[in-house]
């Protein structure tokens, strides 16, 4: 184990409120490499397609090949190098665990299963050759940086569904060597029961002006109760959630529609149409006439 591991790390910043996803092909021949420790607060997945390397995370040290995969957790201090003279080049896939929400009343959700098996012997972080040669992976990653660079329409959603489907691949895997997640599931459902699936709720009504106090009710929770396991559950305030839902509206709108700003405003339940521009400008850091303008110079 190299000396040097704690004197180097640094924190990787990240604008995963704005770009929850990230894809590409890495070639160490023409990007900076080694890659020194450093850690985030994304998911980062690795797939070798042609070399070998020596990659670390939390001072555990892996010898990784061409047809491995390897997943770092978030907060996870992690480094890679070189392992002989031969050229490294890799599928790299970055995402906010917390976008990937499973609405579902019975199945936990993806970032409580990798909280619970970050903690457990049974499931290694790297998945040889030997172990998923039969699965599509290299065509799931493929598919995440095509959806990236073309973004049609859609193109999240179908980012959305790799991800998840690759998730439970490798955790169906970490099933076979053992990870027991069954304690998670009366958590769960309890949980999701007493939410009553809100976020579908928001999501079909998000052209209205919500309340987090009305919300709460529906679920015949206190607010303080039902804000707390809100943001257990999908990884941010219910505040935010709403606004994040009725922004990401808006950007289909401005991308696919002639609506004016106003009407856009109204579509997406805000109290006008200044209100509608503050909000987005919070979250996506340029107006939305800005934003517009930018997308068909593309």
């Amino acid at each position: 184990m190299r000396k040097d591991w704690k004197m180097n790390y640094l924190y990787e910043s990240a604008d995963i409120l704005n770009s929850p996803y990230e894809a590409f092909l890495f070639d160490a021949a023409y990007g900076n490499f080694p890659i020194r420790p450093h850690w985030h607060y994304y998911v980062e997945i690795i797939y070798v397609i042609e070399g070998n390397a020596f990659m670390e995370s939390n001072q555990k040290e892996y010898y990784v090949s061409a047809g491995d995969l390897i997943l770092f957790h978030p907060g996870d201090i992690h480094a890679i190098y070189a392992a002989d003279a031969s050229s490294i080049r890799c599928l790299v896939l970055k995402f906010d665990i917390n976008r990937l929400v499973v609405k579902s009343s019975y199945t936990p959700k993806l970032s409580a299963i990798l909280q619970y098996a970050r903690k457990s012997e049974q499931a290694d972080i790297l998945f040889p050759a030997r172990q998923i040669q039969n699965l599509p992976i290299e065509d799931r990653l493929r598919t995440c940086i095509r959806e990236l660079q073309d973004k049609s329409y859609g193109y999240d959603v179908r980012i959305h569904g790799e991800i998840s489907s690759l998730l439970i691949e490798m955790i169906r895997i970490w099933q076979t060597e053992g990870l027991h997640i069954e304690e998670l599931y009366s958590v769960c459902s309890e949980v999701h029961s007493s939410l009553q699936n809100i976020t579908e709720y928001i999501d079909s009504h998000s052209n209205e002006m919500l309340k987090v106090e009305d919300l709460a009710d529906m679920c015949h929770m206190s607010y303080s109760h039902f804000a707390k396991c809100f943001k257990e559950l999908y990884g941010r305030s219910c505040k935010d959630y709403i606004e994040l839902i009725k922004i990401e509206k808006g950007e289909e709108l401005l991308l696919f529609t002639d609506s004016s700003l106003s009407e856009i405003s109204q579509e997406t339940g805000f109290s006008d149409c200044s209100h509608f521009i503050k909000t987005f400008r919070k979250w996506k850091n340029i107006t939305p006439g800005q934003f517009r303008l930018q997308q068909r110079r593309q």
